[in-house]
């Protein structure tokens, strides 16, 4: 991380974590008991909070502090883009911290979904919820969630936040495209880069893109400054995808908090695999053959089909797009009037997603 960002994140945290507890406190028992775990704010179902405190709600974790919340279970990023966004309309961010965890309740959202759908059983170097309290459970969590995010903004009767809520709707339905499309891909395999880029545009780029946006709305920013940081938020989504595509080759568990070539084992059309096996070359076809195999690879052939997409190009062309994403996004901030330190910190995150260790 630049020194800049984990400042950033950490008042976003310190900001957004009460907001978040104090709306998982509005859940029935069983629902919050599976969100406070997923949020990091419970090590087992009743048991210590791991942010420590006293017990609130009846989410089973602390509601004091910045310790736990979304410092357990997250980055906090996107709480950030969000407050980020509202210093660059002017905005006052303690006001804006409804909207930041919005964004955080959909993100968690997709991720309770996201791991059930791909068997994902590890979430941030624990079992993922589904594998604790079970899938159904797991889905109530995620849409009681999505439920919650909607009433924050909508509780808001401040300017924008109608606006803000029907940005918020769109980036869901867009996410929820990207996953769908996701999905269809694996039981295709004539998948083409851009459907594959389509679909991280959706699947990630919308809510990034909202993310970045929305603070300014509920701070009345213009509507130029509205679209630019929207414009930023879809590019550096873009390019956040494509280096967590290459952790999902060769990040390492620390990292990930996943097995290493995770997106290999099951099969994923990530943006290099599928760079790799488009490009037209020997390697490329014999990339797709391996995978192509009905049964379980044995971890040498994980291995070798990770240096085939790095021999047909697909790691190269996947570290090459995300520069080329960042610099664009970059070029949308230029263009339009708000406080250079805000644009600087918001540079500084989205060198910090493209650059991570893999």
């Amino acid at each position: 991380m630049t020194p800049v960002v984990p400042a950033v994140v950490a008042a976003a945290r310190r900001l957004v974590d009460p907001v978040l507890r104090e709306a998982v406190g509005r859940l029935d028992p069983i629902t919050a008991r599976v969100a406070g775990y997923h949020f990091g704010w419970t090590e087992e179902p009743g048991g210590a909070s791991a942010g420590g405190g006293s017990s609130g709600g009846s989410s089973g974790g602390s509601t004091g502090g910045s310790s736990g919340g979304s410092s357990g279970g997250g980055k906090a990023l996107r709480p950030a883009l969000v407050l980020l966004s509202a210093r660059a309309a002017g905005g006052d961010v303690e006001r804006c911290a409804p909207a930041a965890a919005a964004v955080e309740l959909v993100h968690a959202f997709s991720l309770l979904h996201d791991d059930l759908m791909d068997g994902d059983r590890m979430r941030r170097h624990r079992p993922a919820a589904w594998t604790v309290f079970g899938g159904s459970e797991a889905i109530l969590a995620g849409d009681a969630l999505l439920a919650l995010a909607g009433e924050l903004l909508v509780e808001r009767d401040g300017p924008g936040h109608l606006d803000a809520a029907r940005s918020l709707s769109l980036a869901v339905r867009g996410l929820i495209a990207g996953q769908g499309m996701d999905l269809e891909f694996e039981r295709r395999d004539d998948v083409s880069l851009d459907e594959c880029l389509r679909m991280s545009a959706r699947k990630t780029g919308d809510l990034l893109s909202c993310a970045c946006s929305i603070g300014a709305m509920t701070a009345g920013g213009s509507a130029e400054l509205v679209e630019a940081l929207a414009a930023f938020g879809a590019e550096a989504g873009l390019a956040f995808q494509l280096a967590d595509d290459l952790l999902g080759i060769w990040g390492s568990p620390e990292t990930t908090g996943k097995p290493v070539r995770s997106d290999l084992r099951a099969r994923k059309k990530s943006l290099p695999i599928v760079a790799a096996i488009t490009g037209g070359g020997a390697a490329g076809e014999r990339l797709a053959h391996l995978l192509a195999r009905p049964e379980p690879l044995p971890e040498q052939d994980l291995v070798e089909a990770a240096r085939l997409v790095a021999e047909a190009g697909g790691r190269t062309w996947a570290e090459t797009e995300a520069k080329h994403r960042l610099d664009t996004a970059g070029r949308h901030l230029a263009g339009v009037e708000m406080p250079a330190a805000v644009r600087e910190e918001f540079l500084d995150i989205a060198r910090f997603i493209t650059a991570r260790d893999h």
